[in-house]
């Protein structure tokens, strides 16, 4: 019997009545059917105000941007 369900933390809703007594034992196969898509801006959202009490972090963030505008930055090595 293939039944499809809802997570709850560590509750499954089935979707329709698996027809078995109550307190049954069963073995389950849990397959995703289709995960939720995570939006791209995700991990920006998780990480924002991670340096807010650092007082070097700006200094830091404009000695990177500063070195992305070099020629070195942009040159491959041999």
């Amino acid at each position: 019997m293939t039944v499809t369900g809802i997570i709850h933390g560590k509750t499954i809703e089935l979707k329709l009545d698996p027809h078995l007594p109550e307190g049954a034992e069963v073995e389950l196969t849990i397959v995703p059917k289709k995960l939720p898509k995570r939006p791209s801006t995700e991990g920006l959202k998780r990480s924002a105000g991670a340096v807010a009490d650092d007082p070097a972090a700006e200094s830091d963030m404009a000695e990177v941007l500063r070195l992305r505008k070099t020629d070195s930055f942009r040159k491959i090595p041999d």
